[in-house]
């Protein structure tokens, strides 16, 4: 990532995250979306403070929203070559949590759609004794338009993803210090 690269979301990012900003707080869904990519100042001095390792460089993720405490959400640029919307998208929260929510932006979208944020998708308890994930009309329609073929379940989307990327926690967890 260079300081003067596009901060702008892809077209169906950008859909789905504007959707989101009007939802924030209304559906147990603990997912504040920018309105751009951090910077790639920004990503290097977040991710050097959540490894504690000053050597490190963000270049490999491109954040694009919080929850609550601060944990971020981003595309992890681990297949070369290939575009940002074929990055899975990963999280890593403020406590030291880590997970990869979704393969690729397609299968993001419906998860966002089925009622799951980064968060939610992670984490291997629900938020809260009574959580249950709410659908979203606006962002299916989101998912419909700019990922039809990657329609699934949110609980098959999610394996997927961790079957994937089983090292994701070992490979974030070995930088740090």
């Amino acid at each position: 990532m260079t300081p003067n690269e596009d901060r702008q979301f892809p077209a169906p990012l950008a859909a789905a995250m504007a959707v989101r900003l009007g939802c924030v707080g209304e559906d147990g869904v603990d997912f504040e979306p920018f309105e751009a990519f951090l910077t790639a100042d920004e990503t290097t001095d977040w991710f050097r403070a959540w490894t504690g390792n000053g050597e490190l460089s963000g270049d490999d993720f491109r954040v694009f929203g919080q929850d609550g405490t601060g944990g971020y959400a981003a595309f992890w640029l681990i297949r070369p070559g290939r575009a940002l919307v074929e990055q899975p998208v990963v999280f890593l929260g403020s406590e030291g949590e880590t997970g990869v929510v979704a393969r690729n932006l397609g299968a993001f979208l419906w998860l966002l759609a089925d009622g799951f944020g980064p968060w939610e998708a992670t984490t291997s308890y629900e938020p809260a004794p009574d959580w249950i994930p709410h659908p979203n009309r606006e962002l299916t329609a989101v998912a419909e338009q700019f990922a039809p073929l990657h329609r699934a379940a949110a609980v098959l989307l999610i394996e997927q993803a961790t079957r994937e990327f089983p090292d994701f926690d070992d490979t974030i967890m070995e930088l740090c210090r």
